[in-house]
């Protein structure tokens, strides 16, 4: 498993930008495919992005699309969340997720190790 932290998240209008990170340990970190996800106070998490180990495969989900991008450096051990036209909606705790998978993962129970979370609080 590896070990991730997540930052970036905070407060912000609507109609701004937020770049998250997810730094994650270890020497093994292009082998794991990563995602990101979300929860919104009293719903469950839901999955937004997925990115494979070598960055050539990306899935975002629908209502994201055009507004989020997924993106990785292997070599600083870091995945990206870039998040555009903030939405009130978009108000949520943010986590990263790794998954030893080379398949476009968007199931919870695909991925092994999970980060503490960053709050994304978009104000109207």
């Amino acid at each position: 498993q590896v070990q991730l932290v997540e930052s970036g998240g905070g407060l912000v209008q609507a109609g701004d930008s937020l770049r998250l990170s997810c730094a994650a340990s270890g020497r093994t970190f292009s082998s794991y495919a990563m995602g990101w996800f979300r929860q919104a106070p009293g719903k469950e998490r839901t999955f937004l992005a997925f990115i494979s180990g070598s960055g050539r495969t990306l899935y975002l989900e629908g209502s994201v699309k055009g507004r989020f991008t997924i993106s990785r450096d292997n070599a600083k051990n870091t995945v990206y969340l870039q998040m555009n036209s903030l939405k009130p909606e978009d108000t949520a705790v943010y986590y990263c997720a790794a998954a030893r998978t080379q398949y476009i993962s968007i199931r919870r129970d695909e991925y092994d190790s999970w980060g503490q979370g960053t709050q994304v609080t978009v104000s109207s």
